[in-house]
Order: C-alpha cells, then structure tokens, then sequence
C-alpha cells in the first residue's frame, strides 16, 4: 500500500528549528511531485512548500527565507526544513505526494497521496 509517513514536528520556542521528514512505504519519491502542507486549527489547510520531479522548489511567501525543502533519494526522502520558527506556523503539517505538472506548488485537492500528519507547536 503507497504510504507517506511524517516524522520531526515537536514543541519549539519562537526562533527555534525543526527539520520534518517525508518517508516514502511503497513509494519511489524521486518520481513524485512533492508538497508539504499545513493546517492550524479552525483554518483551511494551506500550501508551505513544494519540490517537483527536476527538484525545482517552491514556497509560500510566509516562509520564504526561513524553510528549505530538499530531498535524499538515498533515503527516499524528502525533508523540509524549518528556521525562526514563529507562533503562526503552529499546525499539523503534512506532505503529499502526486505526478503533477512541475513549476510550482499545486493546490492541496490535486495531490492523492498524504501522510498522516505531524504536530508542529511554536510557543515560549
């Protein structure tokens, strides 16, 4: 069964890191267009970050300059990494995975494949 699994969310102070991780079970993720995408409670889930099959990256302006997404093939993985982080980017983030046209990231209702999500808190 293609599986998505998240991993790295946690409890951070504003300013601090994180690094989240998008494993692949069943998936070849070198062959996927790739979002991660975040929900906060009472909001619609929104788009963070996308890499697609030639490793071009995209970003929403909020975290432009403080996220990075990169992929390990060795690992097939996919990473996304999380710098200064503030009070707002407190969601559950997700990644998503799909065969999209590649120059940007697509909205949430185009992707097939999700993970099961993983908590992200930023509070002093």
């Amino acid at each position: 069964q293609l599986q998505l699994v998240e991993s790295g969310g946690g409890l951070v102070q504003p300013g601090g890191s994180l690094r989240l991780l998008c494993a692949g079970s069943e998936f070849t993720l070198e062959y996927y267009d790739i979002g991660w995408f975040r929900q906060a409670p009472g909001k619609e889930r929104e788009g963070v970050s996308g890499i697609d099959r030639s490793n071009g990256t995209y970003y929403v302006d909020s975290v432009k300059g403080r996220f990075t997404i990169s992929r390990d093939n060795t690992k097939n993985t996919v990473y996304l990494q999380m710098n200064n982080l503030q009070p707002e980017d407190t969601a559950i983030y997700f990644c998503a995975a799909d065969h999209l046209p590649g120059g940007r990231l697509w909205p949430a209702g185009l992707y097939d494949y999700w993970g099961q999500g993983t908590q992200v808190t930023v509070s002093s």
